[in-house]
């Protein structure tokens, strides 16, 4: 949809995944063949796999590389600020990334490509930075990415911030998780969620949208959260608020939606009642503490299918997890639907443009994070309406004078919290 967007729009698009399990290979192949995207993506990538399509998305034939970038989860954009900052330090000592310097998996894969990169080409990122005139960002944590490098004075470029507009967050984050999260479960065990104690970690709109999702299939659901006002709305929607400690023995359904890490650590694991249900659907891969997992000694891994894993302790007793901790409802089911995920899109085209019009007639941004203004988020909520069968209320003249708007809108102020 995006993709089809962006190159009606005359666009020449190169495309890789945001994660090792969310590629669609029949929408792959379809983008292909259509010709609307070069394409580096396939489902069930390995880490070294994923870094390499990143790579080959953002080395563009004939060209330093692209004139924007559309991001999901900040890979692209921390990909061309770690290669500028290595190319630096190569040209002042002649030294490489040291692929053995951390323990991170993900970091190792960017290090090695960055070592193998630069002896070939020593200003590739550096070139790349100058010619991209901005980033458009998706999620939560990207936008931390790109705040706190702009707070330390090392973004590159703009940057538009796309999930806080109303028509992403409140939208693709609580509709969008509200329904990819039971189909996600549902899909990888075939669970009965009626009767079944359900955690969500987190409380933010993916905590929300997943809460009233397991709670509509019948589960009774737990609320773990450090935010006292989010723990507050938690409260007054019925939940109970506990901590993981004081339940992790009684759960069978734990969910990850914090953006945090270290959510589910090894030894809440290891407390888990047997064939406990562990997903995430907020951070990347973090929020569940895998790698501990993965290499506990003794500890045995059954794979029931594919992003399907039991894993079995010296004890006996084993936890279903899902996805590798990575998203469930990517590596589990096709992720949100399309109609709610247009909202999103459309507010992508929308950064896209202004960071086009800022480049072509210089509209003053710096190296900084913008957001759309709120008359396009009411405009990408109003060319969705008619989908779905809504009539607009018109206010008269008078109406909207009294409570100080235009007619046409926007209808609320932006500290307004929706």
């Amino acid at each position: 949809m995006l993709i089809e967007t962006l190159h009606a729009m005359g666009a020449k698009v190169r495309w890789c995944s945001c994660n090792i399990f969310s590629t669609q290979d029949h929408a792959a192949a379809a983008i292909a063949k259509a010709g609307t995207s070069t394409v580096f993506a396939w489902k069930g990538e390995t880490l070294p796999e994923y870094w390499w399509c990143t790579e080959q998305m953002m080395t563009v034939p004939g060209a330093d590389g692209c004139d924007l970038l559309v991001d999901d989860g900040g890979d692209s954009t921390l990909l061309i600020h770690k290669g500028k900052e290595f190319e630096e330090k190569y040209a002042k000592d002649g030294s490489l990334p040291d692929p053995a310097s951390t323990d991170n998996a993900e970091f190792k894969c960017i290090l090695q490509l960055l070592k193998d990169s630069i002896p070939n080409d020593k200003t590739k990122y550096t070139r790349m930075a100058k010619a991209c005139h901005g980033v458009s960002e998706e999620t939560t944590t990207g936008v931390h990415r790109l705040k706190e490098m702009a707070a330390k004075g090392e973004l590159l470029f703009p940057a538009i911030n796309v999930n806080d507009c109303v028509t992403k967050s409140k939208f693709d984050n609580v509709y969008g998780c509200r329904h990819s999260l039971p189909d996600g479960l549902m899909r990888a065990t075939d669970v009965m969620i009626g009767g079944k104690r359900a955690l969500v970690c987190g409380y933010g709109d993916v905590g929300k949208g997943s809460a009233f999702a397991l709670r509509g299939a019948g589960a009774r659901v737990l609320i773990a959260e450090c935010d006292p006002i989010c723990a507050l709305q938690a409260c007054m929607e019925g939940f109970q608020v506990v901590t993981i400690e004081s339940v992790v023995g009684e759960v069978d359904i734990f969910t990850t939606t914090t953006g945090n890490f270290k959510i589910i650590t090894l030894e809440h694991m290891k407390k888990m009642k047997n064939n406990a249900i562990v997903g995430n659907i907020g951070h990347f891969d973090n929020e569940i503490e895998m790698e501990k997992l993965e290499t506990l000694p003794g500890i045995k891994v059954e794979n029931i299918k594919p992003q399907v894993d039991r894993f079995v302790f010296p004890d006996g007793h084993g936890i279903i997890v899902l996805a590798s901790g990575r998203l469930l409802n990517l590596g589990c089911a096709t992720g949100h639907p399309s109609f709610v995920m247009s909202c999103s899109f459309t507010n992508q085209v929308l950064g896209q443009l202004d960071l086009l019009k800022n480049w072509k007639e210089n509209k003053g941004y710096k190296n900084d994070v913008y957001l759309l203004p709120k008359d396009l988020d009411e405009k990408v909520a109003a060319l969705h309406l008619p989908a779905l069968g809504a009539d607009l209320t018109v206010l008269s003249k008078e109406q909207a004078d009294y409570i100080g708007v235009k007619v046409e809108g926007p209808f609320k102020p932006d500290t307004y919290r929706y």
